[in-house]
């Protein structure tokens, strides 16, 4: 085990515990190298060999509770957990103590998830990881810079938290882009194997959801115990408005999920009511012929036009004319839609004879332009023409009238 303690000039210490991967005993078989071809590397990389148990962690354990004799009880609690879990104590002999687990996803990939420890009291911050991964982005200039800066051990927590929260952005970045290429295709092919992909992206929220609810605990925890003597610190105020900035994001796409489930669902319907729609037309156009063939089907004797040679073409010609009569019934009742005729048929007529009208009128203006009269002068002198012809014939009886 690595044990390192850094003092800040604040007077509060950060008491780091790397803990070393366990290695195999000698005499244990290692793994085969077709066995590692068939593994992916990456997560090879970060899985340490199996030991025995009790051949090192309890070594590590022991010599951590004589390093650190008030966290005693909490090594003993976070030893092997893979959970999360938080415990806030208001009122110790060390004062106010925040402590627990909290399970955070190192990389982009969604199972490189390893238990990030914690004991933090007003003058004390003890972390304890395997991964080395966390050292060195802790050990980054710009975080041991902000560090320097920090008053206490509680918002040195936070610091560390949102150095915690760089591949939960990271990842979030990533799915949004996936969510607009899903999006997309939504848009220009709607096909029926998206539900299978918006479900995809669905799970893939509530894994980064299930993430930041622990983070969110730690924060209220963090605001729980130390009350108004971490609220006014800067790094409260940054790690606040990032977490507000995140739950933002998760429940705007959560929206954005919920609204392509709702459209895909009303697509679906949509088509089914289409085709049953299309089904149940051409079942009530083709039931004549149906009823008559089995009708002239049977086995009795005798039938109607059954011996004559033109008996046949009677028949068929019978069947078309009503197969006809319906459809021409069904349409005119207005049951076809455009089922039949093609989608978008009647709308694009209209449309066409909208938009020569339009160029038509566009063209009369111009004209008008160009002789020197608008088409509002035009109508007004033509509502004087005809009230003037209007009132010229009352006016000539009383001219004459006069003259007698």
């Amino acid at each position: 085990m690595i044990h390192r303690v850094l003092r800040y000039p604040a007077q509060w210490d950060w008491q780091m515990l790397q803990l070393e991967r366990q290695h195999a005993e000698i005499g244990q078989k290692l793994p085969k190298r077709k066995d590692n071809r068939k593994n992916n590397e990456s997560l090879l990389a970060a899985r340490p060999y199996p030991v025995q148990a009790g051949s090192g962690a309890d070594s590590q354990k022991l010599e951590a509770k004589l390093l650190l004799p008030e966290c005693a009880s909490w090594l003993e609690e976070c030893d092997g957990r893979t959970t999360n879990q938080i415990t806030v104590a208001p009122a110790t002999e060390h004062g106010p103590l925040v402590h627990g687990t909290l399970m955070i996803q190192i990389s982009d990939v969604q199972t490189d998830i390893q238990p990030f420890h914690f004991w933090v009291s007003g003058k004390r911050l003890v972390t304890m990881h395997e991964d080395m991964r966390l050292a060195i982005r802790f050990q980054a200039d710009d975080v041991t810079s902000r560090l320097e800066t920090c008053d206490t051990a509680p918002e040195a927590l936070l610091v560390m938290l949102g150095v915690i929260l760089g591949p939960f952005h990271e990842g979030l970045d990533g799915f949004e882009n996936r969510l607009g290429d899903l999006e997309n295709n939504m848009r220009s092919a709607n096909r029926t194997g998206l539900m299978d992909t918006i479900i995809e992206r669905r799970y893939d929220l509530l894994h980064w959801s299930h993430l930041f609810t622990p983070v969110r605990e730690l924060h209220g925890s963090v605001k729980e115990a130390f009350l108004d003597g971490i609220m006014e610190n800067e790094a409260y105020k940054r790690i606040t408005h990032k977490l507000e900035r995140i739950d933002t994001l998760l429940k705007h796409y959560s929206l954005e999920i919920d609204t392509l489930i709702s459209m895909d669902d009303a697509i679906s319907n949509f088509r089914g009511n289409d085709i049953m729609k299309t089904l149940t037309i051409f079942t009530v156009i083709f039931t004549p012929a149906t009823v008559i063939s089995a009708l002239w089907g049977v086995n009795l004797e005798p039938l109607p036009w059954d011996k004559t040679w033109w008996g046949f073409t009677i028949l068929c010609a019978f069947i078309i004319g009503i197969t006809i009569l319906i459809y021409v019934w069904l349409w005119k009742k207005g049951w076809t839609g455009d089922m039949l005729i093609g989608r978008g048929g009647s709308g694009k007529l209209a449309a066409t004879r909208s938009d020569r009208h339009s160029r038509k009128k566009y063209k009369e203006t111009l004209a008008d332009e160009d002789s020197g009269r608008s088409p509002s002068s035009e109508r007004t002198s033509s509502a004087k023409t005809a009230s003037q012809e209007q009132a010229a014939p009352a006016a000539k009886p009383l001219t004459r009238s006069r003259r007698l």
